[in-house]
């Protein structure tokens, strides 16, 4: 099994990269998803979410609103710092039984885990490479205006607590340039998959070799 993280700066498309991921065969693994998850009502990240930043960010129906927790937090590093250490815990441990299942159904499966914080919280060597996703900053804060319908100056704030992509692509194993049209991006996910599919291989192929015994010579 490949274990692959896949991120990228916020609002850059890295939902649709994903999956098209899937279309070529990966699994995927979203820690939003996750995060939503382990945040339900009456859950322990949930009681402690709401005992750090107060009942105002609940929903009528008792759930968190995600724009009032993220107006709170973003701009604010120890505040996102104070929430990443009570929430990240529960994701991860929920995206290692998520692995562990997959792992059980097919040995040589790519899974790709959407991480949008990877490198932020220096993650990357919980993976076997990293995939980064990237578009210009100018189009990241234009679609965020328009998808999280806030104003340009929270857009900015929001990218701004954010790591400079500039420093991502450093870290990141590999690139996708996100800013073509969507054949062009399609184009791009085949040539990585190609890549991350000859990487299981030789993965497989070396967990093989060092699982093999040499019987002692005992002649």
């Amino acid at each position: 099994m490949l274990n692959v993280g896949l991120t990228g700066g916020i609002a850059c498309g890295k939902s649709t990269v994903a999956g098209m991921f899937v279309k070529n065969g990966a699994y995927l693994i979203d820690f939003d998803v996750l995060a939503h998850k382990v945040q339900e009502p009456g859950k322990p990240a949930w009681q402690k979410v709401v005992a750090c930043f107060g009942q105002d960010i609940l929903q009528a129906d008792g759930r968190i609103d995600r724009n009032k927790l993220g107006s709170i937090v973003f701009g604010d590093k120890r505040k996102i710092k104070a929430l990443s250490k009570i929430v990240h815990p529960f994701v991860y441990q929920e995206w290692q039984a998520q692995l562990e299942k997959i792992g059980k159904k097919e040995k040589h499966a790519i899974v790709m885990a959407d991480v949008p914080l990877l490198f932020e919280g220096k993650k990357q060597k919980l993976f076997d490479l990293t995939v980064l996703v990237v578009i210009e900053p100018e189009e990241q804060i234009h679609r965020l205006m328009t998808r999280n319908h806030i104003s340009r100056d929270e857009a900015q704030k929001r990218l701004k607590s954010q790591m400079p992509i500039g420093e991502k692509k450093v870290l990141a194993d590999m690139v996708i340039e996100n800013r073509g049209t969507m054949a062009e991006t399609e184009k791009a996910v085949k040539k990585v998959w190609r890549e991350l599919v000859q990487r299981e291989k030789v993965k497989s192929k070396s967990l093989m070799v060092n699982s093999v015994r040499i019987p002692d010579d005992k002649t």
